[in-house]
């Protein structure tokens, strides 16, 4: 992006929200960005410590495939 689009983003995000909110929603933007972050180490963490445990396959929910628009049929698998 250049200099000039960053400028008017800043103006137009000043005149739509005013000096005054523009502090809070950067904080909560930051902690919206820190929780998904950490939401994704921890889910990174857990997926190394299966394969490092040895599970074969993560626990799978039962499939959804659509035929048509209002009916739906499940498939099982029975091997």
């Amino acid at each position: 992006m250049r200099i000039g689009t960053i400028l008017i983003i800043i103006v137009l995000a000043l005149l739509l929200f005013g000096a005054k909110r523009l502090p809070d929603l950067a904080r909560s933007l930051g902690k919206s960005a820190r929780i998904l972050k950490a939401e994704t180490k921890a889910l990174k963490d857990e997926t190394v410590a299966a394969a490092k445990e040895g599970a074969a396959d993560p626990i799978e929910a039962p499939r959804v495939i659509k035929s048509a628009p209002g009916q739906t049929a499940r498939v099982e698998d029975r091997g």
